[in-house]
């Protein structure tokens, strides 16, 4: 147990140092915007292309990997959007963002940070790009466009399979924008070519690259301060179960039906599954006056997530190699 404290304290001591100093004055909400847009704009994107850039096709492309992270994905997100809509009578739009935080996780600014401490940099920026390329292209584009096509909305137009149309289409276009999938595409492109940077350059990318985790894990502490949870206590309950324990679940499952992988991208892929929602959940959910709901689920999420995620180390460390 105490090896596996040695993996999850130091993130979360990370976390605590950015809600310290975000709650003491050190840093404004401001701040932590600037940070996060250079992680996810230049810190994430030259540590993805790294990732690809320096392992072979072979060891980049999995799809086993992406089977199992969509597949596991898709059945949180379904659960998440049935129990919110048939069993608790939610609104479309209320559904699809309880759904988004059962299913998307933080895989860049908490996964690859947890499963970097347990296998190093190299099999969790595999294990990063190939979760970002099921999120960016499949699940976000999905939760977004289902609550996009709330038609009881004030301000809604059209039937609901052309507001899911138009929604999914300009969700593709904003992929197609991100810095972040540029980064997975380069990184492709040189793994698959044979292509190498220069030393200098390499190294200036090096030096980019192995800034994300600190960085992240600040901008993850910071944005919790002054978030309150109180009267949806129920709802935070479900998102947090629904994320912690039913999300990495189905993932697990998904590793066990489909065809054996390497057993550390295994563990990687439920490792990612299994940490809290994306960081801007509260963003995107504010667009259909979810945001309350969304900022205290992150809330109660993260700090759950300790518990759960030093549980799961534990037991993935007693399952015989």
């Amino acid at each position: 147990m105490l090896q596996v404290l040695s993996i999850t304290v130091p993130i979360y001591v990370v976390m605590a140092v950015g809600w310290l100093a975000t709650r003491g004055g050190l840093f404004e909400r401001t701040d932590l915007r600037v940070f996060g847009k250079y992680v996810i704009n230049i810190a994430l994107p030259a540590l993805l292309f790294n990732a690809l850039s320096q392992r072979s096709v072979a060891e980049v492309l999995n799809p086993v990997f992406v089977a199992a992270y969509a597949g596991g994905s898709l059945l949180a997100m379904g659960a998440g959007l049935f129990w919110a809509r048939r069993v608790a009578g939610k609104s479309m739009s209320a559904s699809a963002i309880m759904a988004m935080g059962m299913s998307c996780p933080n895989s860049g600014f908490i996964g690859f940070p947890l499963v970097m401490q347990v296998f190093g940099s190299s099999t969790a920026g595999v294990g990063l790009a190939l979760a970002m390329v099921v999120e960016n292209f499949l699940l976000l584009p999905l939760a977004l466009a289902l609550a996009d096509s709330d038609t009881g909305e004030a301000g809604a137009t059209g039937t609901r399979g052309e507001r899911l149309r138009a929604a999914l289409a300009q969700s593709g276009r904003a992929v197609l924008r991100n810095p972040m999938i540029h980064g997975i595409a380069l990184g492709f492109l040189f793994s698959v070519l044979g292509w190498r940077l220069p030393e200098p350059l390499a190294k200036a990318v090096n030096l980019f690259a192995m800034s994300t985790a600190a960085i992240s894990l600040m901008v993850i502490g910071g944005t919790l301060v002054g978030i309150r949870a109180r009267g949806m206590a129920h709802d935070v309950g479900v998102i947090a179960a629904g994320k912690l324990l039913l999300h990495p679940l189905a993932v697990l499952l998904m590793v066990v039906l489909l065809p054996p992988m390497d057993r550390e991208l295994q563990t990687a892929v439920v490792m990612m599954a299994a940490v809290p929602m994306l960081s801007i959940y509260p963003i995107m959910a504010q667009k259909h006056g979810h945001d309350a709901m969304a900022a205290a689920a992150q809330l109660g999420t993260t700090i759950l997530s300790f518990f759960t995620l030093t549980s799961l180390l534990w037991l993935l460390g007693q399952v015989p190699r």
